[in-house]
């Protein structure tokens, strides 16, 4: 809890201990009329809800209990809170350095799920079959073990997880072996992002792209590294460079590589809020905006014909043309209480978009038109139908499926009609793999359930992590990798031909 709330909360709430009684004596006084009974009777109430938050407070000071954010609009009190273990995690990584060689893995090991949200950028895995029948006990675990905090996901390739990690007071880039979960490299820098409504950490996901990582922390710092061993290649500051601010909840849109080109965020207004780089060394070759950008990482589509990036600022969704910056259509899209937006925008078609945010404001589905050089954007259609705090939506033949606040909903691409809502899941995230989801509930849980509008069919949840998990799941080469800010875990979840050499 910051101080400067704290401070204020308990004034607060001596006034109100040194007022209510006094209220009391006052009222009690005279006649006792149906107004004074009723005034009295909520200030015992409100007495009693004084003295209870008092009760709290010290329970918070003696370290008896702790408040935990878990996404609706209040935190709970909780004795066990989700957060690193950092003994645990430098105790596992010294026995890991103990360990032999282990044995070198062919390159029968092809995971392709290089950038957050997958290859396609929409949360879908199609490179195999995902097994659709789970044992009770659930999918086979491949290995688990502690890990650093914050809100990165993971990107995959070949034989190796990347992904960002809170350890003490360093952001952390890490490598790991897929097959066995040992940790292969790391390269850190000072930072350590934090805010009340989140636990501290880096909240973008890397990417991979032609032997190298490129990596965003929280405060700003980017790094483009060798894949093989971390080292750096080029880095940056690109809060310090663009000579910007950071939003509330820091840098969270992950890096997008296009071709040659690095799309990133740094939120820096006077026409900077979006800035094309060189991949290769850094270099400038265009910027954009002049507005607050959101959470969302930049995606690219051809749209059109047209091969744009799409950008989510506050209040507008922006299609920039990927070659020069120069901004083709606008939609406006003002999310309730000033909020940025966090969810990805999902094609629904080659020029439909649906976009969805939280916070009662529901979703809507927009058309972007083309009349020779120029471009449009109107709505098909805007409702409440699903209102997507932290997890994106995914599409399956004709029809949206994501989690309505933390519950889970089909959604009519054309229409925007609801044809279910059921089933708590959390403010997890989820993916679509063999036209069913994968969910990865807010408690850690997975689950499987059909991809279908007739209703919520779940198949299968088991529990998979503990604690609270916001981080999205990321699957390559038949093994679904998930964490959160203690532990991360890897499960088989297709069939997958691995063949081990000395």
């Amino acid at each position: 809890m910051p101080e400067h709330f704290k401070r204020k909360l308990i004034i607060g709430l001596i006034v109100l201990l040194i007022a209510l009684p006094l209220l009391l004596v006052k009222v009690r006084r005279g006649e006792r009329t149906f107004f004074k009974r009723l005034v009295a009777l909520c200030c015992w109430l409100a007495l009693a809800l004084d003295c209870g938050a008092w009760v709290i407070l010290l329970l918070l000071h003696l370290g008896v209990v702790e408040l935990e954010w878990r996404g609706w609009y209040a935190p709970v009190i909780t004795r066990t809170k989700t957060k690193t273990d950092y003994a645990a995690l430098e105790k596992n990584r010294l026995q890991e350095s103990k360990l032999a060689t282990p044995a070198t893995v062919t390159s029968s090991i092809h995971a392709n799920w290089h950038a957050f949200r997958g290859p396609h950028q929409n949360g879908e895995y199609d490179e195999r079959p995902i097994f659709t029948k789970w044992p009770e006990t659930g999918l086979k675990l491949l290995w688990r073990q502690p890990c650093g905090g914050g809100y990165s996901s993971f990107a995959l390739a070949d034989d190796r997880a990347f992904t960002l990690e809170q350890r003490r007071d360093y952001e952390v880039l890490v490598a790991y072996d897929i097959v066995t979960g040992r940790e292969l490299w790391t390269n850190s820098w000072p930072a350590k992002f934090s805010e009340y409504h989140s636990d501290e950490g880096p909240r973008s996901t890397p990417v991979y792209d032609d032997g190298k990582v490129y990596s965003l922390g929280a405060t700003g710092e980017f790094r483009c590294v060798n894949a093989t061993n971390g080292s750096v290649i080029w880095s940056t500051n690109i809060m310090t460079q663009n000579h910007a601010a950071l939003p509330d909840y820091g840098l969270a849109a992950s890096p997008l590589i296009v071709d040659e080109k690095l799309i990133l965020q740094p939120d820096a207004y006077h026409g900077k809020s979006v800035v094309c780089y060189d991949k290769s060394n850094g270099k400038i070759l265009w910027h954009a905006l002049d507005l607050p950008m959101g959470y969302a990482t930049p995606m690219v589509e051809t749209i059109c014909g047209e091969r744009q990036v799409i950008v989510c600022g506050r209040p507008d969704v922006i299609g920039l043309r990927l070659d020069d910056g120069a901004e083709r259509w606008r939609i406006n899209w003002p999310i309730i209480n000033h909020e940025r937006p966090i969810t990805q925008p999902l094609m629904v078609s080659s020029n439909t978009l649906l976009l969805s945010a939280a916070y009662m404001t529901g979703a809507g589905a927009y058309e972007i038109t083309r009349s020779g050089d120029s471009f449009d954007a109107h709505e098909l259609w805007r409702n409440k139908s699903l209102k997507a705090k932290f997890a994106s939506a995914v599409f399956w033949q004709g029809y949206v499926y994501g989690l309505d606040e933390d519950i889970l909903c089909c959604v009519d691409a054309k229409t925007g009609e609801r044809k279910w809502k059921d089933g708590r899941y959390g403010y997890g995230q989820l993916l679509l793999a063999s036209g069913h989801l994968v969910v990865l509930c807010a408690n850690g849980d997975l689950a499987l359930v059909k991809a279908t509008p007739e209703k919520l069919d779940e198949l299968a949840r088991f529990p998979a992590l503990h604690g609270k998990s916001w981080n999205a799941p990321a699957i390559g080469d038949g093994r679904l990798l998930i964490r959160n800010g203690a532990e991360m875990a890897c499960y088989q979840i297709a069939a997958n031909e691995v063949r081990f050499s000395n």
